[in-house]
């Protein structure tokens, strides 16, 4: 198993993250007023708070270039 930083995935990811989390409470709650930028920072202290620092994942989910 190899062992990735989570938080410093989803804050490396943050502008892509941000706009997939909107596109799926779009999709399942249409005509919500979201506040993007709000809901990711809430999404990401959720993350802190739910994953270790560091969280163990399959070394087939790492590609080292």
């Amino acid at each position: 198993m190899a062992k990735v930083k989570i938080e410093e995935i989803v804050d490396h990811l943050d502008s892509e993250m941000r706009r997939a989390l909107e596109a799926a409470l779009r999709e399942v709650a249409p005509g919500i007023e979201i506040d993007s930028h709000a809901f990711f920072r809430a999404f990401r202290r959720a993350v802190g708070r739910k994953c270790s620092t560091w969280e163990s994942v399959p070394e087939g989910f790492i590609k080292a270039e």
